[in-house]
C-alpha cells in the first residue's frame, strides 16, 4: 500500500511539474478604469505593459456589482443564486457533491494560496480538521512556499481602491480633479471631483503594487513560466457603480498573459497587444483556470473555459448580472434584481 500511495504521490507531482504556475492579481472597486482600456486620466504604466504583452478583454462582467457574491461566483464558478449564496455575507453551506477551484487545483498537484481575502457566501467543510481549499490564505501567504518543482496557483488582493479608501482624508492628490471624468450622474462638486481624483489615485498605487509582484516573478526566474491574470472584482465602489447591476457596477477589466512555452493555453485570437469582444464573466473564470492547468472542469460548474486544454466549444451569447441583499442587515431586506449587461462604462 506504501508503495502504491508513493507511486501515486510521484506520478502526480510528474504531471503537475509539467503545468503553468498561474498569478492572479486581483482589486477591488474599480472597473475598467486603466490606461490600456483608453482611459486618458489613468496611470497605469505596469497593467498597460501586461495589456501590451497579453490580451485584454473588452466585455468582461462580474455577475454581481458586491464583492462577497461576486467571488462567490469566481470561487465556485456557479451563480450564486443556484445555491442560495446571492445575499451579501449569507455564509450558506456549500453543496457537499461540490468543491471551489482550488481544492481541484491542490488535488492535482497544485500549491494553491491566497493572500488574503476571502468574503465567500459558501461555508466548505473542513477535512481532517483542516482546510480543503487553500495551502495557505492570509496576509502572508505567497507562491514563495511552494516546493521544488511544483507548479504553484497564486492570489495578491489589493484592497487600496476599496470605496473605503476613496475618501481617506487628509490625501494628498496625484489627479488633477479639474481634469477627473465626473459621470453624467453625479453632482459636478469640488467634492465629487476630489473622490474621483482619489479614486484614479488608488488605481495608480494599486498599479505600482502588481509593478513589484511581477518584478518579484521576474527576480525568481518565473516569468516565463507563469500565466497571468488581471482583474477587478466589480465595479467602482461609487454611487450608481457598486451594488448597482448596470454596466457601471458589474463591467471589470480583464487581461491576460500567457508567456510564449504556454500560449498554445491561451484564448482565440491571442496576440501581444490583442483586444477581445468574447462575452466573459465570472462564473467562466474557475473552469478556465481548471482548463489551463489540465484540469477538465467539472459538471457541476455553470460557467464555461474560455481558454486551455478543455475550452467550452461555443461562445457566450448572453452574460447575465444579479443584486441579492447587498449591504443591508441580515433580515431586513431582500433584492431581486437581475440584468442582461450590454455595452460599455460610459
Amino acid at each position: 500500500m506504501i508503495r502504491l500511495l508513493a507511486a501515486l504521490f510521484l506520478a502526480t507531482a510528474a504531471i503537475a511539474a509539467d503545468r503553468p504556475n498561474i498569478l492572479w492579481l486581483t482589486s477591488e472597486d474599480n472597473g475598467p478604469h486603466y490606461g490600456c482600456y483608453g482611459d486618458k486620466y489613468a496611470v497605469t504604466p505596469n497593467i498597460d505593459a501586461i495589456a501590451a504583452r497579453g490580451m485584454r478583454f473588452n466585455r468582461a462582467w462580474s455577475n454581481a456589482p458586491v464583492c462577497a457574491p461576486a467571488r462567490t461566483c469566481l470561487i465556485s464558478g456557479r451563480w450564486a443564486p443556484a445555491d442560495g449564496a446571492e445575499h451579501m455575507r449569507s455564509l450558506v453551506p456549500m453543496p457537499a457533491a461540490h468543491k471551489m477551484y482550488a481544492q481541484i487545483l491542490r488535488e492535482a498537484g497544485y500549491y494553491c494560496t491566497n493572500n488574503s481575502k476571502e468574503d465567500y457566501n459558501l461555508d466548505r467543510a473542513e477535512v481532517n480538521g483542516k482546510d480543503p481549499v487553500w495551502d495557505e490564505s492570509s496576509g502572508k501567504a505567497h507562491w514563495k512556499n511552494h516546493a521544488s518543482g511544483q507548479p504553484f496557483f497564486a492570489i495578491f488582493n489589493d484592497q487600496i481602491t476599496h470605496e473605503s479608501q476613496i475618501r481617506r482624508r487628509p490625501h494628498t492628490l496625484i489627479h488633477d480633479p479639474a481634469k477627473a471624468p465626473v459621470p453624467p450622474f453625479h453632482p459636478d462638486t469640488p467634492e465629487v471631483r476630489h473622490d474621483w481624483a482619489q479614486y484614479y489615485d488608488n488605481i495608480t498605487t494599486m498599479d505600482t503594487g502588481v509593478g513589484k509582484k511581477l518584478a518579484e516573478l521576474e527576480a525568481a526566474g518565473l516569468a516565463d513560466d507563469t500565466i497571468i491574470m488581471l482583474y477587478g472584482d466589480h465595479g467602482a465602489g461609487m454611487p450608481r457603480f457598486k451594488r448597482w447591476p448596470y454596466n457601471t457596477g458589474l463591467q471589470v477589466g480583464l487581461i491576460m498573459y500567457f508567456p510564449e512555452k504556454w500560449k498554445h493555453l491561451a484564448p482565440k485570437g491571442y496576440a501581444p497587444g490583442a483586444a477581445s469582444d468574447e462575452l466573459v464573466q465570472f462564473i467562466d473564470l474557475a473552469p478556465t483556470l481548471l482548463s489551463i492547468a489540465g484540469v477538465k472542469p467539472p459538471a457541476f460548474m455553470q460557467g464555461r473555459a474560455i481558454c486551455g486544454s478543455h475550452p467550452a466549444a461555443a461562445p457566450n451569447n448572453f452574460i447575465h448580472g444579479f443584486r441579492g441583499r447587498a449591504r443591508e442587515l441580515v433580515g431586513c431586506r431582500t433584492d431581486q434584481q437581475r440584468g442582461v449587461p450590454m455595452g460599455t462604462v460610459p
